[in-house]
This record gives structure tokens, sequence and C-alpha cells, in this order.
């Protein structure tokens, strides 16, 4: 068999961490498989390189940030390939350009354009175990780029699909995908299947075990993805397509607190507004969640709410600051003291009642919902971000999951 390892900062943050997952590589390496290596930076390295970047100037140019933040990897990739020679296991790091991982030149956030995995081809031909960083690739012109926070899991899955591996196994100090995060939710369980629109819609919806590009990138190739714990033998979450109608309508439910409410107020209630205000967001490189539009039919004028990740908070109020003063409008709200939270699973299109619970048990707890967005799979409210945790709880409950 051909597969894929991704071993995440919580599992690498020590050098004895290291010698263990060494440790665990080399018994699938000795039962005869292929093995690729794919790494994160140990435990906080890349939020103090960060910090560093902050002391000397807030304003620091992507691009220069990816070249800091990528030696984080470089630094893990090293380690454990030393690690594996160490324990008898013929190893080579890389870097995601020498593994041959061609991205855009949308730095901090790149996206994969294509993969030449001859390199990593060779190596696995002659039983040496590849020990790729995570987290980046090179743009078209020959400068290093970075995929975004979580990004190690796309390299991960983009690498097995290019080889055509059996499977891919990502590694963190959790066993797997829960029902609801267990440390604000102590009776949330293990799952033990996930299709990958329920992944997609969980991650996309805070929860952290997946970067979301990950998820689509492994649902548009069919990669199935094992998520387990490095720490524990349990086999862990599998996630893969799926089309059976199960039992129970909600799988899981997510919260996500890095979520700010911007309010554009007394806009002009006429067609076009509302897309004037997403456009130029759009144009910015922001991407907008959540949007309300609430009409005043005494005035002509309409209020627009829209929510957007906490990470373009600054940028997203100067855009909308600027659209409102285009448009005539009469204030700008905003709100950073909110939270997101998503009941998911793929029953939620086929089983009537499940808005009413969500919106029920939240009621019954004195929890004002703000704002709400469903889809086939999934239903969010927005609330104040003091309520989260209590809000999380209440709607894992009445879904006895």
């Amino acid at each position: 068999m051909r597969i894929v390892e991704k071993f995440g900062g919580s599992s690498l943050k020590t050098i004895a961490y290291i010698e263990a997952v060494a440790e665990r590589v080399k018994a699938v390496w000795e039962q005869g498989h292929q093995v690729a290596v794919v790494v994160s930076a140990m435990g906080d390295t890349t939020d103090d390189l960060l910090e560093r970047a902050e002391l000397l100037d807030g304003r620091q140019s992507p691009e220069n940030l990816d070249v800091l933040v990528m030696t984080g990897e470089m630094q893990s990739a090293a380690l454990m390939a030393m690690a594996l020679v160490r324990h008898g296991v013929p190893a080579r790091a890389l870097t995601g350009a020498q593994a041959g991982i061609c991205t855009t030149a949308d730095y901090g956030r790149a996206r994969i354009e294509s993969i030449d995995p001859a390199l990593l081809e060779t190596l696995l031909a002659e039983r040496v175990v590849p020990v790729v960083t995570g987290f980046q690739g090179i743009s078209p012109e020959g400068f290093y780029t970075t995929l975004g926070r979580g990004g190690s899991d796309l390299t991960a899955i983009a690498l097995a699909s290019a080889l055509g591996a059996d499977s891919c196994e990502i590694y963190s100090d959790v066993p797997g995908v829960f029902t609801a995060d267990p440390r604000i939710v102590p009776n949330a369980k293990a799952l033990q299947a996930l299709s990958y629109d329920e992944m997609l819609e969980l991650a996309s919806q805070g929860a952290q075990v997946l970067q979301t590009q990950a998820v689509l990138y492994a649902r548009q190739s069919g990669v199935p993805v094992d998520a387990r714990s490095t720490f524990e033998t349990k086999p862990g979450t599998r996630i893969a397509g799926g089309n059976s109608l199960p039992a129970e309508p909600v799988t899981a439910v997510a919260l996500d607190v890095h979520v700010t409410k911007i309010g554009l107020m007394g806009v002009p209630d006429r067609p076009g507004v509302a897309a004037y205000a997403c456009d130029q967001l759009a144009q910015a490189g922001i991407n907008i969640d959540l949007v309300f539009q609430a009409l005043s039919h005494e005035n002509a004028r309409a209020d627009i709410a829209l929510t957007v990740a906490d990470a373009d908070r600054e940028q997203a109020v100067a855009v909308c600051r600027q659209t409102l003063q285009d448009l005539g409008g009469l204030d700008l709200v905003v709100d950073g003291e909110i939270a997101k939270v998503s009941a998911v699973g793929a029953g939620v299109r086929n089983h009537v009642g499940v808005a009413a619970t969500v919106f029920r048990a939240l009621a019954d707890a004195g929890i004002n919902i703000q704002m709400i967005s469903t889809s086939e799979i999934k239903i969010s409210c927005i609330v104040s971000r003091a309520d989260a945790e209590r809000a999380l709880n209440q709607v894992h409950n009445a879904f006895d999951l």
C-alpha cells in the first residue's frame, strides 16, 4: 500500500514527540508499505514567528511573511527525517517546492495549481520516506507561498491524490471528529464516519479538525481521509463520499467565535445595492458568510447586515465604510462580540422540524438569535459571543448527539 501520513504541530511539539512519531512511521514502513510524511511546524512555532514579525512592523508584506513562517515546517521536516534515519528508516526532508507543489501567487492563502510528484515517486520506489513540509509551495514566478492556516492538511491530501495513495491519514491530538468540540461539550462523542459534504460544512462553520480547502480538495479528487490521534491506536473518523440516508437529521454541531457582524444601515432600498456591497468586499478578497437584509418601506431605505471572519474585520470595515458613503447610507455598525452556532448533517434536507428544534433549544435557554442561514445540510445561527458555549451545548443536547 501507498500511504500519506500528516502530523500536526501538537504531535511534534517536542523532540520526544518527534521520536514517538518516527516510531509510528517506522512500524508502517516495516510492514512493506510506501510511506510519505507531511509535517506542520512544531507546537506554536508559527504563532511565535508571526509575533516576531509584528515586533518589527505590523504591516509586513505577505511575500516576506510566507518566507518567514515556512521555516517552521522546514525545521519539523528536517528533524523528522533525522529521527527516522536514527531509527533505521531511510528518509529525506523536502520543501513543498521540492515535492513539486506549484501554487498561485496569492501569498498567505495560495491555491494549489499542479503537482509534479516525480521526485516523490523516485524516493518511494527506493524505499525512502519523503518528509514534506506542509502548508507551502512555489509560485509560477519561483517565489515561496503558503496555503493558509491548516494548509498542511491540504498538502497531505493533494499529495495523496497526486501519488494515487491508498490512504491519507491526518494525525492530531484528538481521536477524530466529534459531535461537538469536546473541550466545550463534555458529552460529545467521536464519529466513525462523515461524508465530504458534512465535513466541509463543519470545517467552514468553525470545526478545527481539517482545513476547508483540504476537504474541498479531498471531495474533488475522491481521496478518503482518516482523522486520527497520534497518541492512540483507534481508527478515528473516516471522511469519504456517501449518499445513504442518515438515520438522524444532525450529525454534529460546530461553533465559530471568530466572526464579526457589519451593518450598513439606511442604504437605498433599490435593486443592485446588496450586489454592489458584496462586490466591493469580493474585490478586496474578503469572503462573506451570512447576509441579511431588512427593509424599511417608510423611507425607501434598508439595512444590510453581513458577517466576515475576524481576521478580515479591519479591511472589511474600511471597505464597507467606503461602500456606505458611495451608496449614501446613514450609518455603519460593527459588532465583534458574536458567534456562529451550526447544526450540520446530511439528514437536514430529509427531516422535518430540524430548524424548529434548533430555534426552540436556543429560545428555551433565553438565547437571542441575531441572524439565520440555512442550506441542505446546515442550519446556522448568529448569537452573542457571551452565549456561544451555552448555545453549542443546548443545540447538541437538543438532538441527543
